[in-house]
């Protein structure tokens, strides 16, 4: 179909209508002159698109109605309203499904365009019935165009609000695994700090301090082993003391500190 400008060749519609109208659809907005109506919408825009396809309806003072994409008849404008209505069903589901933020992020990203579109058609709409106030269908058109809208800002809140859920859900989770991981390094470092002492004092006297058992062949002879060297009793008993105070002195609470 040949157009003359960006609307049809064919449509009657007042010079006036073409003569306000660009190369380019621009906003969504409402145009009456002579008792016509003229309508143009957008259609759905995808996620990242900066340029706009545009839909036109034309209502005759008869109250005809064509379309330059869906046709003649009111059922055009339904048309319409049922690709909008079908995006936001199809992102209900995907949001219900969700379970990362991968997933909560494409809802919202590809949902927002959606969304001001919508906005934008409810006012269009809105505009077009306090021009047309006799037709009765423009009533159902903007209340339906209300529905949409009302239904994406619903969806992008329960999107927001389970994606900051989720978040807080997963910073919760790495809080408590930062707090175990500090709570086991923490009893790591008694336990070296415990035994520090006693490796030290092997480190300068020697590993092969005699200590009795070292003659010992086998089980038997455990009971008739001499009796350990007093020095490598007085070494353990050392170590073990000592281990025992940097123990308690590496547990102690700094002056200030907020308690566990």
């Amino acid at each position: 179909m040949e157009s003359t400008g960006i609307l049809p060749a064919v449509w009657g519609v007042p010079a006036e209508f073409r003569n306000r109208l660009g190369d380019q659809v621009g906003r969504q907005r409402a145009m009456t002159c002579d008792d016509h109506l003229l309508l143009i919408l957008h259609d759905p825009p995808a996620p990242d698109e900066t340029q706009r396809d545009g839909q036109y309806f034309w209502r005759q003072p008869d109250g005809t109605w064509s379309s330059s994409k869906r046709g003649s008849g009111p059922q055009a404008l339904e048309k319409h309203l049922d690709t909008f209505q079908e995006l936001v069903t199809r992102f209900e589901s995907e949001d219900q499904q969700a379970d990362s933020a991968t997933d909560y992020f494409a809802v919202l990203h590809g949902l927002a365009p959606i969304r001001r579109s919508s906005s934008n058609m409810h006012q269009t709409l809105q505009q077009a019935r306090e021009m047309c106030p006799q037709d009765r269908d423009l009533i159902n058109f903007r209340d339906r165009a209300y529905q949409i809208e009302r239904a994406a800002d619903l969806l992008i809140n329960d999107a927001k609000t389970s994606l900051d859920f989720l978040i807080a859900k997963r910073t919760e989770e790495h809080a408590d695994n930062s707090e175990q991981m500090a709570i086991a390094s923490h009893r790591l470092n008694l336990l070296a700090a415990f035994f520090f002492p006693m490796a030290t004092l092997c480190a300068l006297f020697g590993v092969n301090l005699r200590h009795g058992l070292e003659t010992i062949q086998n089980l038997s002879e455990i009971t008739s082993a001499p009796a350990p060297s007093f020095p490598f009793i007085i070494m353990v008993l050392i170590g073990i003391v000592l281990g025992s105070c940097l123990t308690r002195f590496i547990s102690k609470k700094i002056p200030g500190s907020k308690p566990n």
